[in-house]
């Protein structure tokens, strides 16, 4: 959600030599249906698949739609479920209106200054540089955008059932200290993924790409080489 490629910029550059690397931006599109769908149709016909957060909801949904398509599938630091409830979906919904309310009042630069407080860990946030890259890379993006992807999250489908029936070589990686998308959901996946292989980052929050480079590109290239 509202990320660019500055987030995989370390990975661009390092997998440059045995891949082509693509990073695909949605604009206002605001469901992962219409985000799957602009994906597919600017990708080459067979290709691998990594998607973060957000991103790793729209490769689910391209799963959905293109299994046949997709090589090998890295999802980081998502989730695949839907809501448990209309109690559920109401209360996230209010969540994600206080935020569209923060942009609101204080522009992207507010919102992405509370919003990074939640995404980084309590250690994290005394690395300035770390900081500054997550902040600007957020507030690049107009209110709209942030508006359209939290629309897309509030109508999202659940992918419980498609796990099972994914069947390329899958990498599940989780920070280790994400408290937004904990390491247990990524072992839910892990378990029922067939042919996946689940990878935690230690000392990491959810902007792992960014927050431990290194390791994310050694287990993608490590998925891309198997």
């Amino acid at each position: 959600m509202v990320c660019d490629q500055a987030f995989w910029r370390a990975q661009v550059d390092a997998l440059a030599a045995i891949s082509e690397p693509r990073v695909m931006g949605y604009g206002l599109l605001d469901s992962f249906d219409g985000m799957a769908e602009a994906v597919l149709a600017q990708a080459p016909e067979r290709f691998a698949l990594a998607g973060h957060s957000m991103g790793g909801r729209v490769a689910l949904e391209i799963m959905r739609r293109a299994p046949e398509r997709v090589l090998k599938l890295a999802l980081a630091a998502t989730d695949y479920r839907g809501h448990e409830s209309a109690e559920a979906r109401a209360a996230e919904a209010a969540r994600r209106d206080m935020m569209l309310a923060k942009a609101a009042a204080e522009g992207m630069d507010g919102f992405a200054r509370m919003w990074v407080s939640q995404i980084l860990p309590p250690y994290r946030l005394a690395d300035e540089a770390l900081v500054t890259d997550v902040v600007a890379m957020m507030a690049r993006h107009p209110a709209e955008v942030l508006a359209a992807q939290t629309h897309a999250a509030l109508i999202r489908q659940d992918h419980s059932q498609l796990l099972a029936n994914i069947s390329c070589p899958t990498l599940i990686c989780a920070g280790e200290d994400d408290a937004l998308r904990p390491v247990e959901v990524h072992q839910q996946m892990a378990e029922r993924i067939p042919n996946s292989h689940l990878t935690v980052i230690k000392r990491c929050g959810h902007m792992l790409a960014m927050e431990r480079p290194e390791a994310v590109t050694s287990a993608l290239r490590d998925w891309l080489l198997a």
